[in-house]
């Protein structure tokens, strides 16, 4: 549970460093303006007069070269404008849709630990005020929901899977299009290994990110995590839970009232659909997810580029043989969020789910600047193909 008082006072001590940056800022600002004020009204009286010899002129021009480069060098004015985007999109963009989508549409913020606390408390209010009890009502029509959002992404064109032959460098594009949904949702790039420009804000940016979504602080836990996500995951997960014959199977004398309770929504939702998909449907999102990792952790420089292109072959292959196309792919991703939402008893899973089925639609359709799925057709089935670089 969060401090809420502690949260405000840590926010606002976040904001005003904030402040206090900005005004420093900007008084240096105005001193280098005044000063390059005063030396070129200096110049001109000299030049005026006739007083100013030759070499006191270049000087005079030196230090007005010297004064435009402090103020517009091209790593103060790249700096400048992520601050100003950072302050722009979490103040008027993403405030609202970090309530809506919980903990995942936190992912989007763009401050350090501090500031991700404004979000948290945002939400965490949210939740408390607003957001309905999800009993097994609101439980069950989550499930209506869930399967009109499924129909909605079974209807998608797509292009017939086509085999890839060996060496085929859609292997690797096909790899990272497989973080497609949650790239389309912090509008990363999808044109190759790099989610971002390498500018120390966005690097500072992604690494809260993962940090702060994951709990993962470097190259051991995130090699750990996606070794999970690869081997066990959510369609472990899934499968015991729809082994089980009584969701008290599944429980611990430790578990308490709230793990008992997420315990029987897992334990519902794995029966529910057990007939229709199977655990190993749900490799869609747990491979999602761990491609999404492997491609943060390459441009935080926590695993090289040719160990993120290694692990990505090998959830491309996993993906190609569970799966036979975006559209199941989405299906998946889809499923396995609306589990987690029910595991963490999550109201907001309606919201969650539209923001899932809205990114693979434009990821098939080429909305604005989607379509990138439908540039790589899904491979067909096939063992053989792109081969990572070492």
């Amino acid at each position: 549970m969060f401090d809420i008082n502690e949260i405000r006072k840590r926010a606002q001590a976040a904001s005003d460093a904030a402040s206090r940056q900005l005004n420093e800022s900007m008084e240096k600002s105005r001193k280098i303006t005044e000063q390059m004020q005063e030396d070129m009204e200096a110049a001109q009286a000299a030049r005026e007069a006739g007083q100013q010899q030759d070499a006191e002129q270049a000087a005079a021009q030196q230090r007005q070269v010297e004064i435009l480069g402090q103020m517009f060098s091209p790593d103060v004015m790249a700096q400048m404008a992520a601050t100003e985007e950072m302050i722009q999109k979490a103040v008027d963009e993403k405030v609202a849709e970090a309530a809506a989508l919980g903990v995942e549409g936190m992912m989007n913020q763009f401050f350090g630990d501090d500031t991700a606390l404004v979000a948290a408390a945002l939400e965490t209010l949210a939740m408390e005020e607003e957001d309905p009890e999800l009993d097994q009502a609101l439980e069950e029509e989550l499930y209506r929901i869930l399967e009109e959002k499924l129909a909605q992404i079974d209807r998608l064109p797509e292009p017939e899977p086509i085999v890839y032959p060996k060496g085929d460098p859609r292997w690797e594009q096909f790899g990272i299009l497989l973080s497609g949904i949650i790239s389309h949702l912090n509008d990363h790039r999808l044109d190759g290994m790099d989610v971002e420009e390498h500018i120390p804000v966005m690097e500072q940016q992604i690494a809260s990110l993962v940090r702060r979504s994951w709990g993962i602080s470097g190259r051991g836990e995130l090699l750990d995590t996606i070794r999970y996500l690869a081997e066990e995951g959510y369609v472990l997960r899934c499968r015991l839970y729809g082994e089980a014959s009584s969701p008290e199977a599944l429980m611990e004398e430790s578990d308490d009232e709230e793990e008992c309770a997420s315990v029987c929504r897992g334990w519902r939702f794995a029966q529910w659909y057990k007939l229709r998909f199977g655990p190993e449907f749900l490799v869609g999102w747990d491979v999602g997810r761990a491609a999404m990792l492997a491609r943060w952790g390459c441009f935080l420089g926590w695993i090289t580029e040719g160990e993120a292109l290694g692990i990505l072959w090998e959830l491309s292959q996993k993906a190609a043989e569970e799966l036979h196309s975006w559209r199941e792919f989405a299906e998946s991703y889809l499923l396995g969020g609306m589990m987690w939402k029910l595991l963490c008893g999550d109201s907001s899973a309606e919201s969650y789910l539209g923001f899932l089925a809205d990114a693979a639609t434009d990821l098939l359709t080429g909305k604005g600047d989607g379509g990138q799925w439908r540039g790589c057709p899904w491979p067909a089935p096939r063992k053989i193909g792109f081969q990572p670089r070492g």
